[in-house]
């Protein structure tokens, strides 16, 4: 998703830069045959994920810094949202406002000067120091307690994500967040740069991907905020078929060249894609991958299972060559269309718009089930 820098962001944020001490910079790293990822717990943010490449030589395929304070730095910045938990609220919500029974909420209002809230606030999950409370050679437990009021949000909130590693390489992100005493929206998600050719090549564009059940999309303004419309990516009776129509594999530049639906001057993907499982399957059915993307450069294949019922999609239309990249990568700068980042999330602004039925998956309290995102990523090469 583009990121969003605000003129009282660096004011906002000197907290967390003072309070980012070296227990939230510390690096945990967890491993299994052919897969290796590092975390550090300042966002619950991952760091690296080394994955093996066609010719078994390993490669680190997502975006970040090589220094953990460049992190901190990077929120008061640019705020690039390089690979943490976003929350409590994913996303984007209009006018930061929303409506829980008879009584309306204000939350900051961090992107658009003023016009909507993206990830949380001004402080989001990406800016908090996590806790530690498990770790092992195979997996990492960062633990949350989010207080009522934060950034206006109603209710406490608990949360637990747990990464795992395993074998073959796959890496698994499970996020558990309870209200403990209040109704309060909670849409957590991560927000993972990827590249699968490791920078190989500047560009992303050449790769394919695949999104099987993405039929839809939820249709956007010029400032990316949700109309309450929804557009089809398929019309059966157009040929070509529209940019955004992944239901059968493509290279991504027919897509990120040709689109225009990513709000205003933007040519490029930052679209939420609804899926659409098959008949017969639950509305969160995880059995199946409802993304596959194989990189031209590396033949590494990506492909996503998760219980979450939209992927938010981001074609970095926004990096311009300024943001280095990692030394574990080769060095250079992150160029334009240079990544992408995925986010699994239930639909952006659900809370706004009880007509679509998201309402049970968004807004939760303490006599509530937990909001659980789980994801998978398995990896191979050819």
């Amino acid at each position: 998703m583009r990121f969003a820098t605000t003129a009282f962001g660096l004011i906002t944020t000197l907290a967390t830069l003072v309070s980012a001490d070296n227990d939230a910079l510390q690096k945990y790293s967890i491993y299994a045959y052919g897969i290796n990822a590092t975390f550090i717990p300042y966002g619950a943010r991952l760091t690296n994920l080394y994955v093996h490449d066609k010719n078994n030589s390993p490669r680190d395929v997502v975006l970040g810094y090589n220094d953990p304070a460049q992190y901190v730095k990077d929120t008061a910045t640019n705020h690039t949202y390089f690979g943490p938990i976003v929350g409590r609220y994913a996303n984007r919500i209009r006018n930061g406002t929303f409506t829980i029974g008879d009584t309306e909420y204000h939350v900051p209002t961090n992107e658009h000067d003023g016009q909507n809230t993206l990830h949380g606030g001004t402080v989001g999950y990406d800016a908090r120091n996590w806790t530690t409370t498990q770790h092992n050679t195979s997996s990492v437990t960062f633990t949350l307690l989010d207080p009522s009021g934060n950034q206006g949000f109603p209710g406490a909130v608990l949360t637990h994500v747990t990464y795992t590693v395993s074998s073959p390489p796959r890496l698994t992100t499970r996020i558990v967040s309870v209200s403990l005493d209040s109704y309060t929206p909670i849409m957590l998600s991560t927000h993972i740069y990827w590249n699968l050719g490791a920078f190989q090549s500047a560009t992303i564009l050449n790769d394919t991907l695949h999104l099987p059940y993405a039929d839809r999309i939820i249709d956007i303004d010029s400032i990316l905020d949700v109309t309450g419309g929804l557009s089809s990516v398929k019309l059966p009776w157009q040929s070509p078929s529209l940019p955004l129509n992944f239901t059968s594999p493509k290279q991504i530049y027919e897509a990120v060249l040709y689109s225009q639906q990513c709000g205003a001057g933007c040519t490029g993907i930052d679209n939420a894609f609804i899926l659409d499982r098959p008949p017969y399957s639950s509305a969160e059915d995880a059995s199946a991958p409802v993304l596959e993307w194989t990189s031209a450069d590396t033949g590494i294949t990506m492909k996503l299972r998760t219980n979450q019922q939209s992927l938010q999609l981001y074609s970095c239309g926004g990096q311009n060559g300024t943001i280095p990249v990692k030394a574990s990568q080769g060095g250079g700068y992150v160029e334009k269309y240079g990544c992408l980042v995925i986010e699994p999330q239930q639909w952006i602004d659900g809370i706004n718009h009880p007509e679509w039925g998201q309402t049970d998956r968004q807004i939760f309290g303490p006599d509530s089930p937990p909001q659980v995102l789980w994801a998978s990523y398995d990896f191979s090469a050819q």
